[in-house]
């Protein structure tokens, strides 16, 4: 069975977190879905950290517009924030007749009526997130006093 194609806008903490998860998970997002859901792209402004985050697993580009127009990409995930160029490759992906998930709360704020109306009259779902947490790994230093 043909897996969906997810393209990711963002690679940031909360982006790279949701690549590893569904890295990570896959077997089980496969299970229940019936299909094989795979990040196939990756935008990113910082080409350098996208490529250390995804570890060669997939394509990566600094240009999101090529991601929303990609023919491949059946579903993409807006982690950019911000509600400029978001909201712009948001209402193209949508154009482009691709389903969207984002975590972007200030978008659809400001914007989500024309977002969810294009939706509609696409025949795309939007789909987000009301919260959204982030793991970060914590160090702890020792200084010699401490550590005797």
């Amino acid at each position: 069975m043909k897996p969906i194609n997810v393209g990711l806008l963002g690679i940031g903490t909360v982006g790279g977190g949701t690549f590893t998860v569904l890295r990570r998970n896959a077997e089980e997002i496969a299970r229940r879905a019936g299909r094989p859901i795979c990040i196939t792209v990756v935008a990113d402004k910082n080409l350098e950290l996208a490529k250390q985050v995804t570890g060669g697993a997939c394509r990566v580009t600094d240009d999101a517009f090529s991601v929303v127009s990609d023919p491949e990409v059946d579903i993409v995930i807006e982690l950019i924030g911000g509600y400029g160029v978001a909201k712009e490759l948001v209402l193209k992906a949508i154009a482009n007749g691709k389903h969207v998930v984002t975590a972007n709360k200030a978008l659809l704020a400001t914007h989500g009526n024309e977002i969810f109306k294009a939706a509609q009259d696409k025949g795309v779902m939007v789909a987000f997130e009301a919260a959204v947490a982030a793991v970060r790994q914590a160090t702890t230093r020792t200084s010699g006093a401490d550590a005797a």
